[in-house]
Order: structure tokens, then sequence, then C-alpha cells
């Protein structure tokens, strides 16, 4: 199992401290005892105890980092006598003052008070050496105080220059956080900002599949009544019946779209049917005659609505644009989903200087199904308007 990076950290940092203990009991601890082995008198006596306290008070300190059974500070200050101890009674010191010097500047808790404890074991490791002897240039003792000194020097300098490291390491991950954190911020709003994006080109393309195409049939109608009042009345009255069947629809569709009604589309069933029915009713209100060959093909319901929509989008064209004769729809089956064709024999149109929110509405709305939309036409040729989808599931 792969550690998250703060315990990864931790057992680095813990990892590392085993070594430097290993190390410091190895340089620091057993020197003193391994040099008395065999000899007798107060000093063997003393070096091994001393240095068995010593050993004993760093278990208790670093045993159990958390909760300790000496406190790191109490543990400083009997290495400070420790050391003092040891080099009063054996003339020499060095050695263990500068292996220990890790131990303060990571026991200590401050720079400070790191400095401070250390030159304090500086000075009782010095004054035990120059107590043990008379002070000598030539002298071993001599050699142990000034490699104290310069180990406690050097120490000061290499403990400030890794204090001042970690802190400008902390001080770039303060601003890495804050840089990683206002870029969350940014993209949070950017996706905020491209949902209300995306929610608004849906409800604009709801809104102009829906109730601008029912507010341009009424339009149309309303016209056509207007004209057929006093010639022919029958015809008016089926023209505002259908009137009035479309702003129905609309209304249903404008419920919908504020969120009070049920989500619309071709109610569950044959995509065949649904599309039958919305030609007839396209034939009814213009008197265009529409050759339809409709195979029962099944499909989920978002691909019914992305094939009504598609329809109704061209009729709706057609109607308005197209000045057709002659209108035809094939809806079948191919080896990787359906087809849907719809064709007339208008004026036709450039297609690259077509930029209509219907034919780019058509292709997001099937794009999202991963199908595509393929219109062909020049003008006086007609329009050939090809819906390919993917088959997505029976309905």
């Amino acid at each position: 199992m792969t550690r998250p990076p703060q315990s990864e950290d931790r057992f680095r940092l813990r990892s590392l401290r085993r070594w430097y203990t290993v190390v410091w009991v190895v340089l620091g601890i057993l020197p003193p005892v391994v040099s008395v082995l065999g000899d007798d008198g107060a000093t063997t006596y003393w070096s091994i105890g001393l240095s068995a306290a010593l050993a004993l008070c760093h278990a208790g300190a670093a045993a159990r980092p958390d909760r300790p059974v000496l406190p790191p500070r109490a543990f400083l200050g009997a290495l400070v006598l420790g050391m003092g101890a040891l080099a009063l009674v054996r003339g020499d010191g060095a050695a263990l003052f500068i292996v220990s010097l890790p131990q303060f500047w990571l026991l200590a808790g401050s720079p400070r008070r790191a400095i401070a404890l250390s030159a304090a074991a500086a000075a009782a490791t010095v004054t035990g050496i120059v107590r043990h002897q008379a002070w000598d240039a030539q002298d071993f003792a001599a050699g142990n105080v000034v490699f104290t000194l310069i180990g406690w020097l050097a120490g000061v300098l290499v403990g400030l220059g890794v204090v001042r490291i970690v802190e400008q390491s902390d001080e770039r991950a303060g601003r890495l956080g804050a840089e990683l954190e206002a870029a969350r911020l940014r993209l949070a709003e950017a996706h905020r900002l491209q949902g209300a994006t995306e929610e608004r080109e849906r409800l604009a393309r709801e809104i102009h599949d829906t109730l601008a195409q029912g507010f341009a049939s009424i339009i149309v109608l309303a016209e056509a009544a207007g004209s057929a009042l006093a010639a022919d009345p029958g015809r008016a009255a089926q023209q505002l019946a259908s009137i009035e069947r479309t702003a129905r629809e609309n209304l249903a569709e404008a419920r919908v779209l504020v969120g009070s009604a049920p989500q619309s589309g071709p109610a569950p069933g044959s995509i065949a049917g649904t599309l039958r029915r919305t030609l007839e009713r396209f034939t009814e209100d213009t008197g265009l005659p529409v050759a339809a060959e409709l195979a029962e093909v099944a499909c989920d319901g978002p691909t019914r609505i992305a094939l009504l929509r598609c329809t109704q989008e061209s009729l709706a064209n057609i109607r308005k644009h197209a000045a057709a004769s002659q209108v035809s729809v094939l809806l079948g089956p191919v080896p990787y989903g359906i087809e849907l064709e719809i064709t007339d024999d208008g004026q036709g149109f450039v297609v690259r200087d077509s930029h209509g929110f219907g034919l780019n509405g058509m292709r997001r709305r099937l794009a999202e199904l991963g199908g595509e939309l393929t219109v062909t036409s020049s003008p006086g040729d007609g329009t050939r308007v090809l819906a390919a989808v993917p088959a997505h599931g029976q309905g």
C-alpha cells in the first residue's frame, strides 16, 4: 500500500533519527566505554556509569516521541551535565560533544535555545577537560578544547544554515499551497461558468427547438387562417384548431423549461410512430405532401428526442425557407446505428454560408450522442439532411 506524502515524510524522519541514534551510540557513547574495558579504578566505573546514564536518558526521551518518559529539554540538560562529567573524569570529550550536536538542534525547539544549550555543553566539556589536566598547548587536552570550540562554531553555522533552508522550504511550500488554492478556486469558478454557459446553450437550444418553432408555426397558421376566413371557412377553422393545439403544446413546453412539469420529448415507444404523427401534422398545416418510409427501430429516450428535434427543425426550415413542393423522410437501421434522412426539392442554399442556430443546435445535439449531421444542398437543387446516430439501447 502506498503511503500518503505526510506519512512518507514522517516515516523518513523517524528512519533518519533511528540511524542518527545508532551513530550517536557507536561514535559517542561506546568509545568511552570501550577505551576503559579491562582497566580498574574509579575512571573506569565513572566512564561506564556516565555513558550508560546518557544512553538511558536518550532512550527515555526518544523511545516514545509523542509521550516521552523524559522531556526533550530535560534530556538536553542531562546531556550537558553528562558530557561535562565525562570530560572531567577522562580529560577528553570533543568526540562525544561533536557527535551530540545534532541532538540540540533536533530537540531544543528553537535555534536560539539550540545555540544556548550547545554553548553550555561546549563550556561544560571544555571546563571538564581543563579541570582534569593543566592547560598545555602541546598537551592532548589542548587539542580536545580546540576541537570542541571549532565543533561548536561549525555546529552553529551548519544548524543556522539548515534552519534557514527549512524556513525557505516552508515559505515555498506555503506559497505553493496558496497558489494551488488560488488555482483550485479559479478552476472551480471556470467550471461554474462553463456549467452556466452550457446550461444557457441548452436552454437556448430547447427554446429554439420547441417554443420558437411553435410560435413561428402559430404566426404562419394565423396568417393563413386570416386569408382563408372568407374564401374557405372550413380550412380557416382547421388552421385555428392547429393554432390552439400548437399554443397548448408551447405552454406545456414552457412549463417544462421552468421546471414545473416533467421533461418533454417523445413518449416512450416507437420513434417511427412519433415521426409519423409529426409529418402528418406538418402536411395538415402546410399542405405539402410528405413521402415517408419509417422503419421500426428501437432506440433510447435521448436518441428519440434527438431524432424528433432534427425532424422538427428540418421541417421548420422547409416551411420557412425552402418553397418546396415535395418532402421525403427516411428512417432506418444501419450497421452502426440509425439514420434519418430528410430531403426536399426546394430552392436550396449554400451550406458553408449557413450559420443558423438550428443547424448548429442539431449538430451539437447529435454530437452529444456520438452522432453527426450531414447537410447537402446547393441553390436550386433542394436540400438533404442526414442524421446518423449510434445505437444507444432499446426504448
